[in-house]
C-alpha cells in the first residue's frame, strides 16, 4: 500500500513517526509539501494524509484507488461533495487536535471584548489618554457555547476559572458530555437561552443545519450588551445583520475569526463595524507545535485501526458532516 502525505508543516520527527508506523505494515510513504507537487503521483495511492480544505478535493479526485482520506484539518466540507471520494473510501479528520489553540484564542478575544480593547486601541491610535471606560467581566457573565465538541469544551474548561454565572452548552443531541457545563440543551432550544446570554460563542462545523443558525431574528434576541464570538464557520451567522447590530449599538461587540467570505472583500462593511475584533482565520492553523504533533499522533493511531480493518477513531460521520 502507498501513503501520500501532503502538507508543509512536517518536521523530521513527524516524518520519522509516520514512516516507522508505515514500515511496520510494509507500506510506502511519499512526502509532498504542496498539492501541486503531489497531484501527478496519486494514481496508485491508497491513503492520503492532507488537508480536506484548501484543495483537498483535487487530491482525492486524482486518486481513483483511494481507500482512506485522513484530513489534517477538522473541516472536511470540500471532500464531502458527491463524486469527490471513490465509493467505499473512508474519511477521517483531525477534530481533537485544535481544541487547545482555538480555546486559547477564544479566551484571548473574550477578555479583549469585556475589557473593551477595540475602544482602547482606537483611543491610543488617536494619541489620546483616556482610561476610565466602564469594564465588564467574565465573572458573573452568562456564557452560551454553541457547539460542545473539543473546541467548545476546551474553552469552557478554561473560562470556568473566571467564575461565570453559568456555562450553557448547545449541541445537536443536548447530551452533557462534560461536567464543565451547567446545562447542555438541544439546538432547537437555543432561542430560549439567547435573551439570557451575555457572551455567545460559536464553535460550529459547516453543515446545512448550522448555516445561518444565528439569523437576524436570533441576533435580535440577544441582550443589547451581549458579545458574539465566532471561530466555527462564517456562514453560521447572518453577517450583514451582525454588522447592523454592532453599528446600531444593539450588541456590545464581536470577535470573528471566520467570515462569510474570506478574505474579507475590499469595502465590506465588516471592516469598519463598531467594536469588532477581526482575525484572519488564524485561531486553528498549524502554527502551534502541539497541534502539529497531535494530528500526526492521531493519524498514526488510526493507521493501526485501518490496517486491522477496525473502525477509525476519528472517522467522519458523513450524514452529519463532521
Amino acid at each position: 500500500m502507498k501513503i501520500a502525505v501532503v502538507n508543509s508543516f512536517m518536521n523530521d520527527a513527524h516524518r520519522e513517526k509516520i514512516s516507522a508506523a508505515a514500515a511496520q505494515h510494509s507500506m510506502e510513504v511519499a512526502y509532498y509539501k504542496t498539492n501541486d507537487e503531489a497531484l501527478p503521483h496519486l494514481a496508485d495511492v491508497d491513503i492520503i494524509y492532507a488537508a480536506a480544505t484548501g484543495g483537498g478535493s483535487k487530491l482525492a479526485e486524482a486518486a481513483p484507488h483511494l481507500k482512506w482520506f485522513c484530513s489534517v484539518s477538522a473541516g472536511v466540507d470540500p471532500v464531502l461533495k458527491p463524486g469527490v471520494l471513490p465509493d467505499g473510501c473512508l474519511l477521517s479528520n483531525s477534530s481533537g487536535a485544535y481544541g487547545v489553540t482555538i480555546a486559547e484564542h477564544l479566551v484571548m478575544v473574550t477578555l479583549m471584548l469585556v475589557r473593551r480593547y477595540p475602544e482602547y486601541a482606537e483611543i491610543i491610535r488617536r494619541h489620546e489618554w483616556k482610561n476610565n471606560l466602564p469594564l465588564r467581566s467574565i465573572k458573573g457573565s452568562r456564557v452560551t457555547i454553541v457547539g460542545t465538541g473539543d473546541i467548545g469544551t476546551r474553552y469552557a474548561e478554561r473560562i470556568q476559572s473566571f467564575q461565570p454565572a453559568a456555562i450553557i452548552g448547545v449541541s445537536r443531541t443536548g447530551r452533557k458530555r462534560s461536567p464543565v457545563y451547567d446545562t447542555v440543551v438541544k439546538q432547537e432550544e437555543l432561542e430560549s437561552y439567547l435573551p439570557k446570554t451575555d457572551i455567545l460563542v460559536l464553535c460550529l462545523p459547516g453543515t446545512k443545519e448550522t448555516t445561518n443558525m444565528i439569523s437576524r431574528e436570533r441576533l435580535a434576541m440577544l441582550p443589547e450588551d451581549a458579545f458574539v464570538i465566532n471561530v466555527g464557520r462564517g456562514n453560521s451567522i447572518d453577517q450583514a445583520a451582525l454588522v447592523e447590530a454592532l453599528n446600531a449599538g444593539h450588541l456590545a461587540g464581536a470577535a470573528l475569526d471566520v467570515m462569510a467570505k474570506e478574505p474579507i472583500p475590499e469595502g465590506d462593511p465588516l471592516w469598519t463595524a463598531k467594536n469588532v475584533i477581526l482575525t484572519p482565520h488564524c485561531s486553528g492553523k498549524m502554527t502551534l507545535a502541539y497541534t502539529r504533533d497531535k494530528t500526526v499522533e492521531m493519524f498514526c493511531e488510526d493507521l493501526e485501526h485501518f490496517v486491522k480493518q477496525e473502525p477509525l477513531e476519528h472517522e467522519v460521520k458523513r450524514d452529519l458532516g463532521y
